[in-house]
């Protein structure tokens, strides 16, 4: 598996799977989904496939300040889910932390999605949480 620049040309397929991914959830907390704004932070942030071979499994988003890497968006086709896949994405990423000196890997994740687990699982802890959310974090190893 790896990690490769994602381009304008797979804007639709990421905005796609991550609305299939995430429509319970926006429904179930009430929330409206935008279009334009996938389509705006795609423009800001950093756009990842994650491959094996020819195929596309899922995609990730990421920013960063000075003391985080933030997963933005994490999401793999279903057939590639409860595969290791996620794991070795967020082992690779929490990597990708520590390469840029930076000593924390975040992300934010509903309250009622499963890949809770899947963070604690990865050494993510639960720093807070809102109506809808859980903040989460781990520690990288990289320094500042």
């Amino acid at each position: 598996m790896k990690l490769i620049p994602a381009t304008d040309d797979h804007r639709t397929f990421a905005r796609d799977l991550t609305r299939r991914a995430m429509l319970p959830y926006y429904r179930e907390f009430d929330l409206l989904w935008i279009e334009e704004a996938f389509d705006q932070a795609w423009g800001w942030r950093e756009q990842w496939l994650i491959v094996e071979g020819e195929s596309v499994l899922g995609f990730c988003s990421l920013s960063q300040d000075r003391q985080a890497l933030f997963i933005r968006e994490l999401h793999l086709l279903p057939e590639y889910r409860g595969r290791g896949v996620g794991s070795w994405v967020l082992g690779q990423l929490a990597d990708w932390a520590g390469q840029r000196r930076l000593p924390l890997l975040r992300l934010m994740v509903f309250k009622s999605n499963p890949a809770r687990q899947l963070y604690r699982r990865n050494g993510f802890v639960e720093m807070g949480e809102d109506e809808c959310f859980v903040r989460m974090q781990r520690v990288t190893g990289g320094c500042r």
